[in-house]
């Protein structure tokens, strides 16, 4: 039974079902979100770079952009594990690990990065109505700019669906 459900939503997830994914592991269907071993240490660290962003939704985030691969990379041309477009890599990409190159395929340098842009998201959209966490994380997917000119999320399903999925995922974080 464990195994059908596992593949029904595997076939689901893959089709892009991510709102079958956050009902299931609140029905308890889906198991726990690990944060991989290797990266515990790093995401707590760098988490405290932004603490209005809880450990979790920062977690789940980095869960999100890449399931954890530095190497992945976005048709978009998004990049690392922390996704960063290029544009936004030069604006806010940080060498984290003092290693004299701040680059988007170091996984300390891509997550010290993603928190420091999550402060910097918070703020500049504390004036847009809705809850400002969730703007926060809509600005880290589509812009703060396009989460100002609809003041709150913007109407596109891909970031309407990336808030809801890193929520969903939060919830099953473990550490």
């Amino acid at each position: 039974r464990s195994i059908l459900v596992l593949l029904v939503v595997v076939a689901l997830v893959g089709a892009g079902g991510w709102w079958v994914f956050g009902a299931a592991q609140q029905r308890g269907l889906i198991g726990p979100t690990p944060v991989p071993a290797h990266y515990r240490d790093l995401v707590i660290e760098a988490a405290a770079r932004c603490p209005a962003i809880p450990l979790a939704i920062f977690a789940a985030q980095m869960e999100a952009e890449s399931g954890w691969d530095p190497r992945a990379a976005s048709g978009a041309g998004a990049r690392g594990v922390a996704q960063f477009m290029p544009e936004v890599w030069q604006a806010y990409g940080i060498d984290a690990n003092n290693d004299g190159v701040a680059s988007v395929w170091d996984p300390t340098d891509a997550i010290h990065s993603a928190s420091l842009l999550n402060c910097v998201n918070r703020e500049l959209v504390k004036e847009v109505a809705g809850k400002r966490l969730e703007n926060t994380l809509a600005a880290y997917n589509a812009g703060f700019n396009a989460v100002r000119k609809y003041d709150g999320i913007p109407p596109f399903p891909e970031t309407e669906t990336y808030v809801k999925r890193i929520l969903d995922i939060s919830k099953t974080i473990e550490f």
